[in-house]
C-alpha cells in the first residue's frame, strides 16, 4: 500500500512539473520599436520576428528606459529605476531577480549575451543564474594593440563564460557564440523546466559588419572608434537588424527540435530606443534614433510574445501599456513562482492579455526615472519632468512617433486635469529614491554624488 501510496506521488509531482512551462525572454541592445518590418520599418527585414508576432501576439505600447544598465536592472529585478538603480554597469548585489525567482520554483536558468551589472566573477550566479555566456562580464570587453583600442563585442570577441575569461581570434563572432550557447543549454535542459535569459549584444554600436555582410572579415579584431570606423552604419544596422532576427530564428527552430516548442513562453524585446545616427524609414515617414532621450524615439520598444499552448487567440495586436517592471510580475505568475516578499507592486503581469483577458488587468500609465528626469505617461500624453517636478511638460501622441509638445497656454481644461495627474503621480514616486538598497550603496548613486572639494584660491 505504501508503495502504491509513493508511486501516486510521483506521478502527481512529474505531472506538476510537466506542466510548467520553459520562458525565454530575449532583449536586444539599442533595437528600437520602429526597427521590426512586422512594426512598419520599411528597410530592416526581421521575418522571423514577424512570424512569432502572426503567431503570437505584438505589443504596440512597450516602453522601456533611454539607456541599457538602468532597463536591465528595471527587467531583472521589477522594480522602478527611482527605487534600486545606483549607477551605470552595476546592478545593486541585493537586489533580487525573476532568476532567483525561477530557482525558487525549480527552474534550471541560463543568461547570455551582455552582461554590464557588476565584474565579479560570481555575479551572474549570485543573481540566479546557473550558467552564463556574457560579453563585458569582468572585463571591459576591449584590447589594446598596436597603440589602438578595439571594440570585441562582435568579430574575435572577449567573452566569459561562467566567469572564466576566453578570448577569440579564428572569426568567431559574439552573437553566434552566445546563441549557439543558448541552443545547446535548451537541448541539455529539455526534460525539466528552464529559464533563459538572453541580453543580445545586437545591435549596439559599433555598426559593424555580420558573418551576412558584403564586407565582413574574420581578421578584424572589431572597430577601433565607439560608432564604427567602417562609416557606414545605415547599412549595417540593417545587416545588424537582420542577423538578432536570424539568431532568433535559431533558438526557436532549436525549441523545435528539442521537442519543446509548444510549451515554451518567448519574450522579444528591447533594452532602448535605435541608437544615433540610425535614421529608419517607417511607415512612410522616418524615425530618428533616439537612444538616451525621454521621447518616443528613446523609449518606445518592441515586445512579441509567443506561446503556442498557452496563448489564446494568437495573431492579436494589442495596444495595452507595457513595461519593463511588468515582466517580474508576468514570469512568476506564468511558471507558478511567487513574487518577492517585499516586492512594492510596481509591475503588472501581462499574462491574462496572454490569455485574451487584458480586462482583468489593470495598468493606466507607465513610469520612467532617468538621470534627472522622469516620465510618466499613458497611451495618448506623456508628462516629462525634472525629478523635483519642474520644468514639467506634456506631450500629446497621435501615435508611435508622433507627439507635439504643449504649452500650458495650448492645455485644454481636460488637458490640465491629465497633467496634474500625472504630476501627482511623479511626486508620489519620488519619494522612493532609493528605499530599496541599503544606506550604505546610496554614496555610490549617480544622482547623490557630492561634489569635489575645491581648494580655496590664495588671495
Amino acid at each position: 500500500m505504501h508503495r502504491i501510496l509513493i508511486l501516486l506521488l510521483l506521478a502527481t509531482i512529474g505531472t506538476v512539473d510537466a506542466k510548467q512551462p520553459n520562458v525565454i525572454l530575449i532583449m536586444a541592445d539599442d533595437m528600437g520599436y520602429e526597427a521590426l518590418s512586422v512594426n512598419g520599418s520599411e528597410s530592416c527585414k526581421t521575418p522571423n520576428l514577424d512570424k512569432l508576432a502572426a503567431g503570437g501576439i505584438r505589443f504596440t505600447n512597450c516602453f522601456a528606459n533611454p539607456l541599457c544598465t538602468p532597463s536591465r536592472a528595471k527587467i531583472m529585478t521589477g522594480q522602478y529605476n527611482v527605487r534600486n538603480y545606483v549607477k551605470f554597469g552595476l546592478l545593486d548585489r541585493g537586489q533580487t531577480t525573476f532568476a532567483h525567482q525561477a530557482k525558487n520554483a525549480g527552474y534550471t536558468t541560463c543568461i547570455a549575451g551582455k552582461w554590464q551589472l557588476g565584474k565579479e566573477q560570481d555575479a551572474p550566479q549570485h543573481f540566479g543564474f546557473d550558467k552564463s555566456c556574457l560579453w563585458q562580464h569582468t572585463r571591459s570587453g576591449r584590447s589594446k594593440q598596436d597603440g589602438k583600442t578595439y571594440d570585441r563585442r562582435f568579430v574575435n570577441p572577449m567573452l566569459e563564460f561562467n566567469g572564466k575569461e576566453k578570448e577569440y581570434v579564428d572569426g568567431e563572432y559574439a552573437p553566434q557564440l552566445c546563441t549557439d550557447f543558448v541552443c545547446n543549454f535548451i537541448d541539455q535542459n529539455k526534460t525539466k523546466p528552464f529559464l533563459v535569459y538572453y541580453p543580445m549584444i545586437l545591435t549596439h554600436c559599433p555598426f559593424d559588419p555580420t558573418p551576412d555582410s558584403s564586407d565582413w572579415d574574420p581578421k578584424r579584431l572589431g572597430s577601433t572608434t565607439y560608432k564604427g570606423d567602417l562609416n557606414d552604419p545605415q547599412r549595417h544596422f540593417r545587416d545588424m537588424a537582420a542577423y538578432a532576427d536570424k539568431m532568433v530564428g535559431q533558438i526557436v527552430k532549436q525549441l523545435g527540435d528539442s521537442g519543446v516548442r509548444d510549451d515554451t513562453l518567448l519574450i522579444f524585446t528591447g533594452d532602448n530606443g535605435t541608437d544615433k545616427p540610425i535614421v529608419t524609414p517607417w511607415n512612410g515617414t522616418k524615425v530618428v534614433g533616439g537612444k538616451g532621450t525621454m521621447t518616443d524615439m528613446g523609449t518606445r520598444v518592441p515586445m512579441i510574445a509567443s506561446w503556442p499552448e498557452g496563448i489564446d487567440k494568437p495573431g492579436r495586436v494589442t495596444d495595452d501599456l507595457v513595461e519593463f517592471v511588468d515582466v517580474m510580475p508576468t514570469l512568476c505568475e506564468v511558471i507558478g513562482g511567487k513574487l518577492p516578499e517585499d516586492y512594492p507592486g510596481d509591475g503588472s503581469s501581462i499574462a491574462s492579455i496572454l490569455k485574451n483577458n487584458a480586462k482583468a488587468r489593470k495598468k493606466d500609465w507607465i513610469y520612467i526615472w532617468y538621470r534627472g528626469q522622469v516620465m510618466v505617461r499613458d497611451k495618448r500624453y506623456s508628462l516629462v519632468a525634472k525629478t523635483d517636478g519642474t520644468n514639467a511638460t506634456l506631450t500629446r501622441y497621435q501615435g508611435p512617433f508622433d507627439g507635439k509638445k504643449l504649452a500650458d497656454s495650448e492645455l485644454t481644461k481636460k488637458e490640465r486635469m491629465i497633467k496634474d495627474q500625472l504630476a501627482s503621480t511623479l511626486s508620489k514616486l519620488a519619494k522612493a529614491r532609493l528605499t530599496s538598497v541599503d544606506k550604505e550603496m546610496w554614496s555610490q548613486a549617480e544622482d547623490r554624488k557630492q561634489p569635489k572639494n575645491r581648494k580655496k584660491k590664495k588671495k
